[in-house]
């Protein structure tokens, strides 16, 4: 068992003690640096990560700010100068609270909390499905946007990119991140991909054609690999 880890520090020498400590681990696996909140935000939404060693004082967003913007969030160590922040990050679920300069036993102990943790996550999520969010954050305008999962109308992929169609507002939402990474927080019975490109919420198709779904007057193309799901909506196939 490895756990996937990135290490957020905007102190250059403080991320390298980190980096240090991280690989003497053996079942800690450093996917990422980051220099600051916004770039571990990127590696978020491009890969896995079960755990985050996280500086507080830091420039544009405070590690307590990121934790407080995330809807799912790894577990998390924080590592950081300032004992004032304690409380709060405790308050915040986060493993383990460290005072810098961090002794590398007391590192050790700190990760051996959270492969614990971790090993009983997995053994109860084998029987109780997670509950699926009701919300959750991209980075887009150089801020974090609340997406409210209800308002979703329907996501296409751009490439690096999506672009989510909510409800109420005329101008789509555009961020870097793969559709498969928003679709694992979608409820299945609420919305359906029928093709690589297009995810549609099931409460907003109007019409299904043998090679369609519409929406309103919207016409999106059903791909190949996704028409059995397509047709199985309507109960009787596509005609």
């Amino acid at each position: 068992m490895s756990l996937r880890c990135i290490a957020v520090d905007d102190e250059p020498l403080a991320l390298d003690l980190l980096e240090d400590n991280i690989r003497q681990v053996p079942y800690l696996e450093l996917v990422a640096k980051c220099t600051d909140a916004f770039e571990a935000i990127k590696v978020l939404q491009e890969t896995s990560v079960d755990l985050i060693f996280l500086d507080i004082q830091m420039p544009g967003l405070t590690g307590l700010q990121f934790i407080q913007s995330m809807a799912q969030k790894p577990m998390i160590i924080l590592i950081t100068a300032y004992e004032k922040y304690a409380l709060a990050g405790f308050e915040l679920d986060v493993i383990d609270y460290l005072l810098k300069p961090v002794s590398l036993p007391r590192f050790i102990k700190s990760c051996n909390k959270a492969r614990e943790l971790y090993q009983l996550r997995q053994s109860s999520t084998t029987s109780t499905p997670a509950a699926t969010p009701e919300f959750f954050f991209v980075n887009a305008d150089y801020s974090l946007l609340k997406i409210t999962i209800a308002d979703i109308i329907w996501i296409e992929a751009l490439k690096d990119y999506i672009r989510i169609h909510l409800t109420g507002d005329a101008k789509p939402v555009v961020t870097r991140m793969p559709l498969k990474q928003v679709e694992e927080q979608l409820a299945p019975a609420k919305f359906i991909r029928i093709h690589k490109s297009y995810i549609i919420a099931v409460a907003h198709i109007t019409a299904i054609r043998k090679s369609s779904v519409f929406i309103g007057t919207m016409e999106l193309p059903v791909g190949d690999n996704y028409r059995e799901a397509v047709a199985a909506l309507t109960g009787s196939g596509t005609k």
